[in-house]
């Protein structure tokens, strides 16, 4: 049973979806990173910059293994 022409559609608007997280998330992080030294942001905040990149990465992995199952099977 394939997957019909729609929800092939759907699957690849979902994996742009990841991809645009992915470059996002990594992008904000490196610059809270670069910025957070000089403007002497406190580490709290920047665990917090840390904590939400991998919330966005974990996020990104789930449905990335979501979209990958669904077209195997």
């Amino acid at each position: 049973m394939g997957v019909t022409p729609e929800r092939d559609k759907e699957l690849a608007r979902q994996g742009r979806l990841v991809s645009i997280v992915i470059a996002v998330s990594f992008t904000l992080w490196l610059i809270a990173n670069a910025v957070g030294g000089p403007l002497g942001i406190p580490v709290q905040y920047a665990f917090l910059f840390d904590f939400a990149a991998l919330g966005a990465m974990l996020w990104a992995l789930i449905v990335a293994l979501r979209i990958w199952r669904e077209r195997r099977g």
